[in-house]
């Protein structure tokens, strides 16, 4: 893996920067694709249902590993 790459999102109309390794951007932007959305709404959506005590990047990372686990 490499080292994480920071990104600026917007999520609820308010900029913020999520620091990802290159493959996980690569595999967090084909689910949105996948789903139809970008990635902003699919990081509002993960955000939205995401546990206070974790951290954006991380329940990023966890609906990735999730979603790839699906049958």
């Amino acid at each position: 893996m490499s080292r994480p790459e920071k990104h600026s999102l917007t999520l609820a109309g308010h900029r913020t920067s999520v620091s990802l390794e290159p493959e996980f951007w690569a595999a967090f932007r084909e689910l949105a694709t996948k789903s139809g959305k970008g990635i902003n709404a699919l990081a509002a959506e993960i955000d939205a249902a995401r546990d206070t005590s974790t951290g954006l990047a991380s329940a990023i990372r966890l609906h990735i590993l999730a979603e790839l686990r699906k049958p």
